[in-house]
């Protein structure tokens, strides 16, 4: 078997110290162009390639970043996790992808990677507890960020869509259309992470005049259980007193509601009942769909939350505006009906 070439026979060859084919590897190093260049040539046809484990061990760096994630059926996830990774690649960082679920739970997660001492924890999900949090980030422990979500615990900056300016723009749209008897429906009830879509969404209601938002919680960002959540509310809701509209805390619950409305209980939307999601996802925008959706501005997230990674900003939450996208599904022509305050 061919043995792969070290540095120590790098420097043999190239007539240099082995200190000097480590500097001509790490960029930044001070050494001269011509030496780097002459080191590259013998290592290039040496086939030489520098070892990354024994390089963390010099800087204490190791240029992974683990991202817990604990809801792959929230496909918006899946586009947050390609987003981040490709941006951490091109930032010479890896991801290291940590799956909970029922094997394999948070404090696991984080002891983890705790020992494979990556260099930071991005999460990606909803279930994360206050002690869990709090005994992750001890002196030592890798420094926590959130994405997409608000993070409630100091010491731990989040970055995420801003849920006052989003939900303030959603109301004006849909009072604006008319629709005047909202209902909210939630997903996982967050511990650690949160969503203030909810509470902003009702907040802004409540000044228009409308002081009940009844919430229909599906329990999970799931189609099948937006579909459940749905058909139990029609069916114990008598027709006239349901809502008009439904704003859903993203866009899978979105499609899973939309399903039901259309396809089971035959109502018209937005006759009927008027849906809009949350996030900017690509089926939303499917004109079999038509759904209307809040976009997340996910390139210029990912873009921030790194930049702190790097060093290059300072970690605090932080918020960014995305946009409506209006659509079909609540786009119907302005209905009649009374004026709210603040209309």
């Amino acid at each position: 078997m061919n043995r792969k070439a070290t540095a120590a026979d790098v420097a043999v060859e190239a007539g240099v110290s082995r200190w000097t084919v480590t500097r001509a590897f790490a960029p930044g190093s001070i050494i001269s162009e011509k030496s780097r260049e002459h080191v590259m040539a013998v290592a290039e046809r040496l086939g030489y390639r520098p070892n990354l484990l024994a390089r963390s061990l010099m800087t204490k760096t190791t240029h992974q970043i683990a991202v817990l994630v604990d809801d792959f059926s929230n496909f918006h996830k899946l586009l947050a996790l390609e987003k981040l990774t490709a941006a951490l690649q091109a930032e010479g960082l890896v991801a290291m992808l940590v799956h909970i679920g029922q094997h394999f739970d948070h404090a696991h997660a984080f002891l983890h990677a705790d020992q494979r001492q990556v260099d930071a924890v991005v999460l990606l999900g909803t279930g994360f507890r206050d002690e869990t949090l709090q005994s992750a980030i001890q002196a030592g422990s890798p420094p926590l960020y959130v994405l997409a979500r608000e993070s409630t615990i100091d010491g731990i900056a989040s970055v995420a869509c801003d849920p006052e300016v989003s939900m303030h723009t959603i109301v004006d749209h849909l009072a604006a259309r008319g629709y005047r008897r909202p209902g909210f429906m939630s997903g996982a009830k967050a511990l650690s992470t949160g969503l203030g879509r909810q509470r902003c969404f009702s907040a802004f209601w409540q000044a228009r005049g409308v002081h009940e938002v009844p919430e229909l919680a599906a329990g999970a960002y799931d189609v099948r259980a937006a579909q459940a959540c749905l058909r139990d509310y029609l069916s114990r809701t008598p027709a006239g007193e349901r809502i008009d509209v439904l704003m859903c805390e993203n866009d899978v619950l979105a499609l899973g509601a939309l399903d039901v409305a259309r396809g089971e209980s035959g109502l018209r939307v937005p006759e009927d009942l008027a849906i809009a999601g949350y996030d900017g996802s690509d089926l939303a925008g499917l004109s079999l769909l038509g759904l209307t959706t809040y976009e997340q501005p996910m390139d210029e997230m990912v873009a921030v939350l790194v930049d702190m990674l790097q060093g290059r900003r300072e970690p605090r939450s932080v918020t960014l505006t995305g946009r409506l996208i209006p659509r079909a599904s609540t786009a119907g022509p302005a209905r009649s009906g009374r004026r709210l305050a603040g209309d």
